[in-house]
């Protein structure tokens, strides 16, 4: 496999958004919560990663504070999110890790009940760069069972988020995934023709996230994060024809300081005007509508 850094280069295409909007804007909410390292999974050590303890020591026994900051995002955090875009008729994209939703029905209903998009965010929410490859390919087919068996339809949309050198050719050789968002390597979507078919590519964001509030590198309020999504979406939405990804997560963005600078940021887009506000998988079909590279749609 080899390195793109040209892509679209000086002129990425003319993305044709509906209703002439100037920015497409996604706003994705991690569901994560019970499928994180630890011991009660078969882990050998506890968590380590995303949450408001930054660099928070890893053990081989229970590190309960951790547990509790991840279980906040299921019992409290995420509901927060759904109360806050269910009222304004906001669409969604879930980040749905399969072993997560199954232990939470509830969640999985409402987000169902709402019409998000539920895609698949693997079956673990582990750091798979040295896992073994046939284990990998194996998590990958039992998320998707696991994943249709919670919601009734397999998963269209994949992002790992920590993967594996192999992730990206696993995930386009299973050949049922109408985009792969594992990449945060442009504004736009783009076709990646190396694994034996042309697989649809809608790339994430890490700046434009609420992981950036648990970073030492990060926002410490939610005036800093509001500031940088406002003035994201208004620079993209002034240079036209782009893409703007807001990564969530229940035990982060779904606190209540911080939830009100996603409300915020929510409302600015709602008065602004010149976005379309969609899910991942209505990005990804515009685009194989629009640049197919003879590829259809699911």
């Amino acid at each position: 496999m080899t390195r793109d850094l040209v892509g679209y280069g000086a002129e990425p295409p003319e993305a044709q958004w509906p209703g002439g909007a100037r920015v497409a804007v996604n706003f994705v909410i991690n569901y994560e919560e019970g499928a994180e390292n630890c011991v009660l999974n078969g882990d050998e050590l506890s968590e380590g990663f995303l949450s408001d303890m930054v660099g928070a020591a890893r053990h081989p026994a229970r590190a309960m504070a951790m547990e509790s900051l991840y279980e906040y995002g299921s019992r409290a955090g995420f509901w927060r999110l759904h109360r806050l875009f269910t009222e304004r008729g906001v669409p969604v994209t879930v980040f749905g890790v399969a072993s997560a939703m199954a232990m939470n029905p509830a969640a999985v209903d409402a987000m169902l009940k709402a019409g998000w998009e539920v895609a698949s965010h693997g079956l673990r929410w582990i750091d798979y760069q040295y896992v073994p490859e046939a284990v990998e390919a194996e998590h990958i087919a039992q998320a998707i069972a696991l994943h249709t068996q919670l919601t009734g339809n397999r998963p269209l949309g994949w992002y790992q988020g920590r993967t594996s050198p192999q992730t990206a050719r696993l995930v386009a050789q299973e050949g049922g995934f109408v985009y792969d968002a594992d990449s945060y390597a442009d504004d736009v979507p783009y076709w990646d023709r190396q694994h034996g078919r042309a697989q649809l590519i809608v790339p994430y964001s890490l700046d434009a996230n609420d992981m950036k509030m648990v970073a030492l590198n990060g926002f410490t309020e939610g005036e800093q994060f509001f500031r940088y999504l406002r003035d994201t979406y208004d620079h993209l939405a002034e240079e036209g024809g782009r893409m703007m990804s807001v990564g969530l997560h229940g035990r982060i963005a779904g606190r209540p300081g911080r939830a009100r600078a996603v409300a915020r940021f929510v409302d600015h887009v709602l008065a602004d005007g010149r976005g379309w506000l969609a899910t991942r998988l209505d990005i990804a079909r515009h685009w194989i509508a629009t640049h197919h590279c003879g590829e259809q749609a699911a």
